[in-house]
């Protein structure tokens, strides 16, 4: 500090013009403002986290202490990052940032700090005639669960997407990637997850950070027309928002989902996207003047995301003694540039989750939705989230697929193949067409394991691959209309059992026997009509 004696003369100076107003103990002096961060001397006593009041111009900004100097505290700016000047009052809360939170904010669209966003009843979610033992004042820099209260991940999360439940499957307490270029379709699979847990007690809540409104209002239109928004928490900090309230969104969203989860429910959290959180933190750091490193990211960069997907876990203990808990299931969004995976926040990303969802863009352009790389796509929970109807659908599936994609890759470039070879490029092209699917369509666990056995055991074999989705969609109609109680039993025993074998097998054979027949049918009257519109 260049003049100490004239900053404190105006310190005093502006003290005492707001103790006339206000009682005021352990504040301190705005000396430079730069970009929603802001340099303050005589904050006795302050931590890292602590949140602050800045005064100016009779109103009030939040703040957040985000460093400390020998000289100044460093505070980052929530709101009012072109009205806060030098010579402005700095008061301290003496209590950490967080959030108020409560079964109120289902259903919700609210910022980091907890204010609604939505039109609905905007000025506050809490009121007087509330009891004060249904919210609690959630503190966003918790600390992750201790190792040992940590149970293993063996349940399973349907997302509703053949090809994930089959091939990447996800179990509730894990940390999966969601990964790939713009536009190729990562909030849609994550939506899509939301709104297939519409049927189960599954609470999810959704951090936008960085995005833009027409997206949030876009997320919000289709949550709320699949009856989901009600079993969710919309969490945004968009692009015109400061950096500083886009940095805390993420531990936001996780500070909510804990609340649910020491409940006993199972919560989803999606971070969409890390990309964009690592720049506004980027942005906070060069201005608070840290050491820039790769990509100018300051160096704990890593900690930053591994603190906040460190809070996910399963945190039932049923084996235990204790309080028993749900689970946080972390979906972070990662976008790459040109599916560059090996840059810098990617790979980070990477190293800290249990598995991840690559998207890929050349798939993406052939049509191919979710345009899902199972090469490169993993799950390191493997099987042991998996029902044991799955596994015995798809226990062949990721293999039979990766040799269809070798076998096609050689194929192009010759045409004198052997009987197994062709016979694998049939099989494997008719699984892969089998794993297309529609946008805002999840199913349910019991269709994905109908539709997958019917491909596994070869009942898609005699079909053209032009006639795959038609025949899934008419499968499940018949099944569901005629056959309903085998998918309930599939349903609630979550297994196929001998006797559920033989009466899927029993009536696949049948309905394939329609199918074909009615085919047969349509080409009969189609080769009619051609033949009649050609005699005229």
């Amino acid at each position: 500090v260049k003049n100490p004696e004239i900053l404190n003369s105006v310190f005093d100076e502006v003290k005492a013009k707001v103790e006339k107003s206000t009682k005021v103990s352990n504040s301190g002096l705005v000396i430079n403002v730069k970009d929603g961060i802001v340099q303050v001397i005589k904050l006795k006593g302050s931590f890292l986290g602590e949140t602050v009041w800045v005064k100016s111009q009779n109103k009030e900004f939040r703040g957040l202490v985000i460093g400390l100097r020998e000289e100044f505290v460093e505070v980052v700016l929530f709101e009012g990052v072109s009205e806060v000047c030098e010579g402005d009052l700095v008061i301290r809360s003496e209590s950490p940032l967080g959030i108020l939170v409560s079964e109120k904010l289902l259903g919700r669209v609210v910022d980091p700090l907890g204010r609604p966003l939505d039109s609905e009843n905007p000025e506050s979610l809490f009121s007087a005639q509330d009891n004060p033992a249904d919210f609690k004042f959630q503190a966003l820099f918790n600390n992750a669960p201790e190792i040992l209260e940590r149970d293993p991940i063996n349940e399973s999360l349907i997302t509703g997407y053949k090809g994930v439940d089959s091939l990447i499957p996800i179990g509730l307490g894990q940390r999966e990637l969601v990964i790939g270029d713009r536009k190729t379709g990562k909030s849609s699979l994550l939506i899509d997850t939301i709104i297939n847990q519409k049927e189960t007690q599954v609470k999810c809540v959704y951090a936008m950070i960085g995005q833009k409104r027409a997206e949030l209002a876009r997320i919000v239109k289709d949550l709320k027309h699949s009856n989901a928004l009600k079993h969710s928490v919309i969490v945004s900090a968009d692009a015109s928002q400061p950096a500083g309230l886009q940095y805390i969104c993420a531990y936001a969203a996780v500070s909510i989902a804990e609340f649910f989860s020491k409940r006993g429910m199972d919560v989803i959290v999606v971070y969409d996207d890390f990309s964009k959180h690592a720049d506004a933190y980027r942005q906070m750091s060069l201005l608070l003047r840290r050491p820039p490193g790769r990509e100018a990211f300051p160096g704990d960069v890593f900690y930053l995301h591994s603190r906040i997907l460190e809070r996910a876990a399963n945190t039932k203990r049923r084996n235990a003694v204790g309080p028993k808990f749900g689970s946080i299931t972390a979906f972070p969004v990662i976008e790459t540039q040109a599916g560059d995976v090996s840059a810098y926040i990617p790979t980070n990303v990477i190293s800290i989750t249990d598995g991840q969802i690559f998207l890929d863009k050349v798939m993406f352009t052939k049509g191919i939705r979710p345009a899902i790389n199972v090469g490169l796509s993993v799950s390191r929970v493997g099987s042991a989230a998996q029902t044991k109807a799955m596994k015995k659908v798809a226990g062949t599936m990721k293999l039979e697929l990766a040799q269809y994609r070798e076998i096609a890759a050689f194929a192009q470039f010759g045409s004198d193949l052997d009987a197994t070879t062709q016979s694998q490029l049939h099989r494997g092209a008719r699984l892969s067409e089998i794993l297309k699917q529609k946008k805002h369509a999840p199913l349910s666990l019991e269709e994905e394991v109908l539709i997958l056995y019917a491909a596994v055991k070869g009942y898609l074999d005699d079909l053209e691959v032009s006639e795959i989705l038609d025949f899934e969609k008419k499968l499940l109609a018949h099944f569901n209309q005629y056959h309903s109680a085998i998918l309930l039993n599939v349903k609630l025993n979550r297994d196929i059992t001998a006797d559920t074998d033989f009466l899927i097998a029993s009536c696949l054979k049948y309905f394939t026997h329609l199918y074909k027949k009615a085919r047969a049918q349509f080409a009969i009257a189609t080769e009619k009509t051609t033949s009649v519109e050609s005699e005229e």
